[in-house]
């Protein structure tokens, strides 16, 4: 039974690779980008077309409305159905995505607390006053690791992150589980890692091509079908920075440049996030055969 992981920072090729993977294998692809769980989130999430797909089937994409809101709980639930149901019909399940904490998810059992309606309330109220800043702020003095994880931009994660912190007394990544026990230990994990200097310079010119692709156009149509009213959605790298823009918040061209700017930082914050977990095995950038070629090997070798 073949489970394979693709991870890594964002722009890296991850989705290449695992198309390729799974061509290769005869297997599906389960999503693991937060974000690609959204309907219409097309071109700023780098979501591969129909004919990108070549025939595979990907599963977890397109299954939310932009006005839901994504839980890590639910996500950790369908994806682990889907893998099992793979597993026990003999299909390779091959995940791939930059949201470390739903490959955790899918691997690890998390320990977080339900939700507390009154400290979520209380919570909720002070990022309202305070704004974005300030809470991201608090979170980095009480658990630095959360912090370089969620971007301040994600208010709502940043108020759960807070909201674990006070219910348990403790950080909330400590109540992520520690590495040795997992759910699927036959699991391969692989990260695509390049050198900082040609990342930066792939992310912006991803950027700029969403914007050639319509990414303005994207958000405008999806504002009109509830964007805003999605806390998740409306925090996504791209779409954020567009609705500040159309809201005259900022010029169009200050919008482009800081998605590159949040990019970039997010991309360091998935390099940090990774590199905690030592049973990635990492691969640097090559032509996409070799990578196949790689993985299968180490995959079957155990290597």
């Amino acid at each position: 039974m073949t489970l394979i992981v693709i991870c890594g920072a964002t722009s890296t090729g991850k989705s290449d690779l695992a198309v390729e993977l799974a061509k290769e294998l005869k297997g599906h692809i389960v999503n693991a980008d937060s974000m690609q769980l959204y309907k219409g989130m097309d071109i700023g999430t780098a979501k591969l077309s129909m004919e990108e797909r070549q025939g595979i089937k990907h599963h977890l994409i397109d299954v939310l409305s932009v006005n839901e809101e994504a839980s890590v709980a639910q996500y950790q639930s369908d994806a682990r159905s889907i893998i099992d149901q793979l597993l026990k019909q003999s299909i390779p399940a091959i995940v791939v995505g930059g949201t470390g904490l739903y490959i955790k998810s899918i691997l690890d059992d998390l320990n977080f607390p339900d939700t507390h309606p009154e400290v979520r309330e209380k919570i909720a109220k002070q990022a309202e006053e305070l704004g974005a800043d300030v809470m991201h702020a608090l979170l980095e003095k009480l658990d630095p690791a959360a912090a370089a994880a969620i971007p301040k931009e994600n208010v709502r994660r940043v108020v759960r992150a807070l909201e674990v912190i006070e219910l348990t007394g403790r950080p909330y990544t400590a109540n992520l589980p520690r590495v040795g026990s997992t759910k699927y230990p036959q699991a391969r994990q692989f990260g695509l890692v390049m050198e900082r200097e040609t990342l930066q310079e792939r992310i912006n010119l991803r950027v700029e091509r969403m914007w050639e692709q319509g990414l303005v156009r994207e958000v405008r149509d999806l504002m009109a079908e509830g964007l805003l009213e999605g806390r998740t959605a409306q925090a996504a790298l791209g779409y954020a920075q567009v609705i500040k823009f159309a809201q005259g918040l900022m010029t169009e061209e200050e919008a482009k440049e800081e998605t590159k700017r949040a990019t970039r930082q997010y991309a360091r914050r998935q390099e940090t996030w990774f590199s905690r977990d030592e049973r990635i095995t990492w691969i640097k950038k090559a032509p996409v055969a070799e990578l196949v070629e790689r993985v299968i090997s180490s995959t079957m070798s155990g290597a």
